[in-house]
């Protein structure tokens, strides 16, 4: 079997060729791939600051300058995993719960293969349709959360569909598996001494930005590993053998 390669910075000038997550092969649909790359580029979600829906197309454009092997770590996923490309959720730019809708649909036809979709985003509310669509195939899943923020507001401006809100519409869905849910690097000011204690109340664990400060990671992945580590490798037998 031939599996699609990156295109290389010797064959094509790296500011050419296609505009694909590492210049990748595009696809149409997930049809026989292992992985996709796939972009959400929704950002109708934010309170502040807007622009996360050009993410995918510049970490696109900034990943041309990837190679395929880690010489650190020695993965080479192209040897051995078929990927590609398979483009953009058309979302609605004026409406987040058809956006919301959309992006869950398109998660559900990828899903319908054999494939593990990584999606580049996007705004923190890309998450909920999307463990939407993955709990629906594999029921309620382990989750690590990585962010600043715990994202579970119950309302933001007195919308339920927010960017900082889907980790709490995730758990009220039964979505995730509260005891192997992990929210590291949570940190910063807040608007009440217990703002992180929603996420430990529902029996997340919650390892906060201090917590990693001067010192490795390796121990706080290995409890995160101990913790989930069955759950996720059944998940991916599951994705790449339903």
């Amino acid at each position: 079997m031939s599996f699609n390669q990156p295109l290389g910075g010797n064959e094509m000038p790296r500011f050419g060729g296609p505009a694909t997550m590492m210049r990748l092969p595009s696809a149409a649909d997930a049809a026989g791939l292992d992985a996709c790359f796939v972009g959400v580029p929704l950002d109708t979600a934010t309170s502040n600051r807007a622009g996360a829906r050009f993410g995918p197309r510049e970490v696109r454009a900034q990943s041309s300058l990837l190679r395929p092997f880690n010489l650190g770590t020695g993965a080479a996923p192209f040897e051995s995993l078929q990927v590609a490309d398979v483009g953009d959720v058309a979302i609605n730019t004026y409406n987040v719960e058809d956006s919301v809708r959309r992006i869950r649909l398109a998660y559900q036809q990828l899903l319908a293969h054999r494939v593990v979709p990584l999606t580049i985003g996007g705004d923190h509310l890309i998450t909920y349709p999307i463990l939407q669509a993955i709990a629906q195939k594999h029921g309620p899943v382990a989750l690590v959360h990585v962010d600043a923020h715990a994202d579970v507001n119950d309302t933001m401006f007195g919308e339920k569909l927010a960017h900082g809100t889907p980790m709490r519409r995730a758990f009220e869905d039964g979505l995730l598996l509260p005891k192997k849910t992990f929210q590291i690097g949570l940190r910063g000011s807040g608007y009440s001494p217990d703002d992180f204690n929603w996420s430990r109340s529902r029996g997340f664990t919650v390892v906060t930005a201090e917590e990693c400060w001067d010192s490795s990671l390796e121990p706080l992945m290995q409890r995160v590993f101990n913790r989930i580590g069955d759950d996720a490798a059944a998940g991916m037998r599951r994705a790449l053998n339903p």
